[in-house]
């Protein structure tokens, strides 16, 4: 009997060359290493953000620089009209989205007998609702799109809970059943729906936890670190690609080898 000969092909150095992603949230921290990552992979990236405009031109500068296209894509996610204007634009600028990266977020922590109602209504809005609001404008788009993709970011607080971080641990942990569900809803189209749950990440939200309790957090990381958002960006553009066309409503945590 003879043997099969297997011919093993070459990686696709631009693995994402024919899609269209949105990362919100993208001018800096892990948003801006996302949207450099699926730019590096040969995809049209349009970076969002609220307010930070000087940022956000700086991350497409960079992304055009290295021979790719990216666009700014201005809105505040928790504004649903703000959000159908901004996916307007980027159809027009870009063409129809495969990929949606829903990574918006903020924080305002207190311990809950002093979180107020606007505390927890600001966070759940961004947080919660405008993945909501983002996933209702392209929802078209990724359920027709030949590899369609959303892929939402949570937070290790969202499985864990964090000392005065009510308000973003439901809004982080509410991503997980929204994933879930969205899975569901997208799996009869060929589309998937996954969740990364990072771990804590050096970002400006890091900076602003007082020194004392980063110490107490990394102490309790296996791998004695806080993340890199570098660390993050891996398993989004695996999400992304089409090694992960099987996978769908996961929750991938990227946490250090923290328990939950």
């Amino acid at each position: 009997m003879s043997e099969t000969t297997t011919r093993l092909e070459p990686l696709n150095p631009r693995p994402l060359a024919d899609r269209t992603c949105v990362v919100t949230g993208s001018s800096r921290g892990i948003g801006r290493s996302i949207a450099f990552e699926l730019a590096r992979c040969g995809a049209d990236v349009a970076v969002n953000y609220r307010s930070s405009e000087e940022s956000a031109r700086r991350v497409k500068e960079t992304i055009e620089e290295s021979g790719e296209n990216a666009i700014c894509a201005q809105a505040d996610v928790s504004d649903p009209a703000d959000v159908e204007r901004m996916a307007a634009e980027v159809r027009e600028e870009l063409g129809s989205v495969d990929v949606l990266v829903n990574n918006a977020g903020i924080t305002i922590d207190r311990k809950f007998e002093d979180m107020t109602h606007e505390d927890w209504e600001q966070v759940i809005d961004v947080n919660l609702g405008g993945t909501f609001n983002c996933t209702k404008a392209f929802f078209d788009d990724i359920r027709t799109a030949e590899h369609g993709r959303l892929i939402n970011i949570s937070s290790v607080v969202g499985q864990q809970g964090n000392y005065g971080q009510a308000n973003y641990a439901a809004s982080k942990g509410g991503l997980f059943a929204f994933t879930r569900t969205l899975a569901l809803e997208l799996a009869s189209d060929g589309a998937t729906a996954n969740c990364v749950a990072p771990g804590f990440v050096k970002t400006d939200m890091l900076e602003k936890v007082p020194e004392r309790v980063q110490d107490n957090i990394r102490k309790k990381i296996p791998l004695d670190r806080f993340a890199d958002p570098e660390d993050i960006v891996g398993m989004v553009r695996f999400l992304a690609s089409d090694h992960a066309n099987y996978m769908t409503g996961q929750v991938l945590g990227v946490n250090g080898g923290l328990e939950w």
